[in-house]
């Protein structure tokens, strides 16, 4: 028995080291691996990168010049593939191309050039040519890691390459990211910040519209706005106009229908006060632009209602058609009956051929009833 007990604590002893040096092995292995794969793909990041084309023309008379960038995202290039699949333009000021002068730009006889674009997301390193203040090259983009560290502060995952390329070509900077958390909006994620900064939104347009008085919430509704061209200049005219604090879905929807500023002014201008937005929508959709008002009252048709315009411009009996009638001799003739007559019919044409039969001097009515009869000769 003590034999047996012996043996048996000993191949326990013998047992225990075993299977600790096999979790030990089995430990180190995963460690080495997960090392291994953690270098294989900071490697992979370190070699991934952005590359392309810059083309900048310089402005007359201005401090600004116009950069183009070309340069592949997102897709794996294919046989037969250009290279470049993506490209962004937009004004710069020079004083943002570090180590590019204002004579490398105008060199008569051109030169090399080598500058750079800092922006908070990264840093792209331009070579190339200019002259006659043209040029165009080469650049190769570098992330910020700095700037990857100042998001993960504010709560966001680490940014991909391609995302920090994105941010830094369009000027998603910090102040951007701060001003949206300083006024309260819902914390974009960073597909949204990068969308905010490929449609436009830039930090002066959210803190004008503040200053205008729109708290709102959501990053995209300002992409929203940006596409549809809802920008502070409109805003500020409508408010001028006595349309104040107009909410954002109903300004999208003027703007996309065609009201402009300065078509409500001259609707205001008309005598017509200042009409709900929704009632100039339904102007515009109808043809009843700033031309149509001005004629028509140059006609004497002045401060028609809305739902007069609008027969008139849906039944073809616009500013022309009663100008043909007045040429024949039919003066201030009622809005009702301008669009009976353009509904059967009675054209200019149709009244002198009439008149050619020898059927003078005949009425509006009459001519209806003609023309209802097919009688034009």
């Amino acid at each position: 028995m003590r034999q047996t007990a012996k043996v048996s604590t000993r191949t326990d002893y013998f047992m225990g080291r075993y299977f600790s040096r096999s979790l030990i092995a089995l430990w180190s292995g995963t460690l080495l691996c997960a090392v291994l794969t953690a270098l294989l793909l900071t490697n992979a990041r370190a070699q991934e990168t952005y590359s392309g084309q810059w083309l900048i023309d310089a402005k007359p008379n201005s401090n600004e010049v116009g950069l183009s960038l070309r340069y592949r995202v997102s897709e794996s290039k294919k046989p037969g593939d250009s290279d470049f699949n993506s490209n962004t333009s937009f004004n710069i000021s020079r004083t943002h191309l570090t180590g590019l002068t204002e004579a490398q730009i105008m060199s008569p006889a051109g030169g090399q050039v080598r500058f750079q674009l800092v922006r908070d997301a990264g840093t792209l390193d331009c070579e190339g040519w200019f002259k006659d203040g043209h040029g165009s090259g080469h650049f190769t983009f570098t992330p910020n890691a700095h700037f990857a560290a100042e998001l993960a502060k504010r709560g966001y995952a680490t940014p991909t390459v391609e995302q920090h390329f994105m941010m830094a070509v369009h000027g998603v900077d910090l102040d951007l990211i701060e001003e949206v958390r300083a006024q309260g909006y819902e914390q974009p994620t960073l597909e949204q910040l990068v969308r905010m900064g490929t449609h436009g939104v830039r930090v002066d347009f959210i803190k004008e519209l503040k200053a205008l008085g729109y708290s709102l919430k959501s990053t995209e509704i300002l992409i929203r706005m940006v596409d549809h061209g809802v920008g502070l200049r409109y805003v500020r005219n409508l408010a001028g106009l006595g349309y104040e604090h107009v909410p954002v879905e109903e300004l999208i929807r003027a703007v996309d229908h065609g009201v402009s500023s300065e078509f409500i002014r001259n609707v205001q201008s008309a005598g017509y006060g200042r009409l709900a937005l929704s009632e100039l929508v339904r102007m515009v959709d109808h043809g009843v632009g700033s031309k149509f008002l001005l004629e028509l009252a140059e006609l004497g048709y002045k401060q028609l209602s809305v739902e007069q315009l609008i027969r008139l411009a849906d039944h073809g009996a616009g500013p022309r058609y009663i100008k043909e009638l007045k040429t024949l001799g039919y003066e201030n003739v009622p809005v009702d009956q301008l669009v009976r007559l353009a509904d059967h019919g009675v054209s200019a044409t149709f009244i002198q051929k009439v008149r050619a039969t020898g059927y003078k001097d005949r009425s509006l009515e009459q001519m209806i009833y003609l023309r209802d009869r097919g009688i034009d000769h």
